[in-house]
């Protein structure tokens, strides 16, 4: 029960929690200061260890330690506070004519080192008060020593001789601090009250450095439950960390006075609880009845629930053994109903009903739900966020065949070069679309026959496909032979899943690509190109010999034709020529001399039909006088032989 010296000031010297307050608080600040030295070498060996091996065990491992040990000090300092206000509430009776002036000198260096530390921060102190600032900055040291530290992916490893060591250390330091609880859990409530609270808080600390001895001596490269306990246990620590902050946090709330004896802080109910046999409850009720004044003892309503606890829970547990039986098959789903570990019947989609487990139960199987199931599958990270159609194109669609694909798989085919037998590789990404059959038979199988239905699709069509691949070659796999390819795949899948009896039917086979490796792909295109430019070549030359073949036939023709037309022409010429002479002949044979002057007169007149005449005549003049020419109007003839320029007098024109 608490003191108020406006009340009890007279007599509180014969309490016997008072008079033992000062040399309570010595020990006190001895441990603390001893625990709070130890906390900060471990904080500050788990750092450096940190910084130079981060996949170690040591840093969590100090860090949950030294987490205890702040909580545990966070206790001592609080249980400190409240023997210092007792040694202080003894002073004014012991030394009242002196101390109504005269401040009282603290012996102590600690006491000296937190009122040197209290003083510049008087006017927080004041109004928030020492004991919860310590408190709180306890507790969230310790906290942030374990956020520091927290880590379940550790790898196991062997620590060698510093394990043993370690071990050691911690089962003395719990050995010592087993001895401190000891003598605070034999401490009487009316000479010490907050012994009882310490007491549980050493506990946790003991627990926690006992855990740690355990992870170290048992610590190897096949042991992953070290590890993972060395993390673990950082959470009990950690709770009562948890706790002491939120109840730091809550003393704000509530009101102080200088002559009411204030109530320990560090106690946590987390620490209470780590005893045996565990009484919850119990704990509970006391916390309520110490806090609030509320006995639950004396409620008939609470008296009556205990009593009937225990057959309203039997009746509960029998109930919801029962409803074990009831099943419960989704839409989308079958489920293979066991009674005693035999397979009896398989339901359909509904509410089911059968002997309740372990007797009876029921294994669901998927009822025609497709899948697809890719070759081969990369070690990638799956987005989980919708692409949009207007953004770029995601990177599983980039098909291209110098970019390597998680699905791609690598695969020996055969090839000829040089007429030598070879081989190529090629890489291919072949999904099969699948489901489980939809009959009883099919579903007991997938279930019974089949482990892992992923990995014998897998494991099947890649002996499928090793044997498919094995007589293709490059070209084929590109060409023709691709279109055939997945319906032969898949009817050899098919067919070994069968032989199997895995209950599995394969609904399609897509070949998605199929590509030489990324590597090779700048190498396959130039080859590529190289044919496509020795097939233009090879058509761009026989293109000019054909054009030179047919120029050179229209030459010949057009030569051939001129010479046909030449000498017909000439044919002709004879011809008419012989013709014109035998008429002649006959008309010379007929008219003799006239036919002769008929053919001259027409060869002048043809001849001189485009030539300028003058015609002279005898007759002009008739006097005698010849006629007279001025040739100065006539130019000298071409030829002067020509009969063209000769004037016979006497000729008729």
């Amino acid at each position: 029960m608490q003191v108020d010296l406006d009340i009890e000031g007279a007599q509180v010297a014969e309490r016997p929690r008072f008079q033992q307050a000062h040399s309570q608080g010595r020990r006190l600040r001895r441990v603390a200061f001893a625990l709070a030295v130890l906390a900060g070498l471990g904080l500050v060996s788990g750092f450096f260890v940190g910084l130079f091996s981060p996949q170690s065990m040591w840093p969590a491992l100090l860090a949950s330690q030294s987490a205890a040990l702040l909580v545990l000090v966070a206790g001592l300092q609080s249980a400190w506070w409240v023997t210092q206000w007792r040694s202080r509430a003894l002073l004014p009776a012991a030394v009242i004519p002196t101390s109504e002036q005269e401040p009282v000198e603290l012996s102590g260096w600690y006491e000296r080192l937190l009122e040197r530390i209290s003083a510049r921060w008087i006017g927080l102190l004041n109004q928030i008060g020492a004991p919860t600032l310590w408190l709180a900055g306890w507790a969230g040291l310790a906290l942030l020593s374990l956020e520091q530290a927290w880590s379940l992916a550790l790898p196991a490893a062997t620590l060698g001789i510093s394990a043993s060591v370690g071990a050691v250390l911690s089962l003395l330091l719990a050995f010592a601090l087993l001895v401190f609880e000891r003598q605070l859990a034999q401490q009487p409530t009316l000479e010490w009250p907050e012994a009882a609270s310490l007491a549980q808080l050493t506990r946790l600390t003991i627990i926690v450095l006992v855990l740690g001895a355990l992870c170290l001596l048992f610590a190897s490269e096949s042991a992953i439950w070290p590890v993972r306990l060395a993390v673990l246990m950082g959470l009990l620590p950690g709770l009562a960390a948890v706790e002491l902050l939120l109840r730091a946090l809550l003393s704000l709330f509530s009101p102080r006075r200088d002559s009411l004896e204030p109530t320990v802080l560090g106690r946590s109910v987390i620490a209470d609880l780590l005893r045996w046999p565990p009484q919850p409850l119990l704990a509970l009720q006391h916390e309520l009845h110490n806090r609030f004044g509320i006995d639950l003892r004396q409620i008939w309503a609470f008296s009556y629930m205990r009593r009937a606890l225990f057959p309203v829970l039997v009746l509960v547990a029998l109930v919801g053994w029962l409803l074990t039986g009831v099943h419960e098959v989704p839409l989308q789903g079958r489920g293979i109903y066991e009674r005693f570990g035999k397979p009896v019947e398989v339901f359909g989609p509904g509410l089911q009903f059968g002997l309740p487990w372990p007797l009876g139960r029921v294994l669901n199987v998927e009822n025609g739900i497709v899948h697809e199931l890719a070759t081969s599958v990369g070690e990638s990270r799956v987005s989980t966020e919708a692409d949009t159609a207007e953004g770029p194109a995601p990177a599983i669609a980039n098909r291209l065949w110098d970019a390597s694909h998680v699905n791609d798989k690598s695969q020996v085919i055969a090839s000829r070069r040089a007429d030598q037998q070879s081989f190529q590789i090629v890489n291919m990404d072949v999904r099969f679309v699948y489901r489980i059959g939809l009959t009883d038979a099919a579903a007991l199988a997938a279930t019974y026959n089949s482990a892992d239905i992923p990995t014998l699709i897998r494991s099947t069509a890649s002996r499928v496909l090793v044997h498919e691949f094995a007589s293709r070659t490059l070209d084929g796999l590109l060409g023709a032979d691709r279109v055939s390819l997945a319906d032969e795949i898949g009817r050899a899948v098919q067919t070994d899943l069968q032989a199997l009896d895995s209950g599995v039917e394969i609904l399609a086979t897509v070949v998605e690509a199929i590509h030489p490796p990324a590597g090779a792909a700048n190498a396959y295109h130039g080859v590529q190109a190289a044919q496509i430019g020795a097939q233009a070549l090879i058509a761009r030359e026989r293109g000019a010999a054909a054009e030179q073949t047919n120029q050179a036939q229209l030459q010949a023709s057009i030569a051939h034709d001129q010479a046909q037309a030449t000498a017909r022409e000439i044919n002709a010429t004879a011809q008419a020529s012989d013709l014109r002479f035998s008429a002649e002949r006959k008309a010379y044979a007929t008219a003799g001399h006239a036919f002769v002057l008929e053919q001259y007169l027409s060869q002048l007149s043809r001849g001189l039909a485009n030539a300028k005449l003058l015609i002279l005549d005898h007759r002009l003049g008739g006097s005698g006088n010849a006629p007279t020419i001025d040739l100065r109007t006539f130019t000298l003839p071409a030829d002067p032989a020509s009969p063209r320029n000769l004037v016979q007098p006497g000729a008729a024109h």
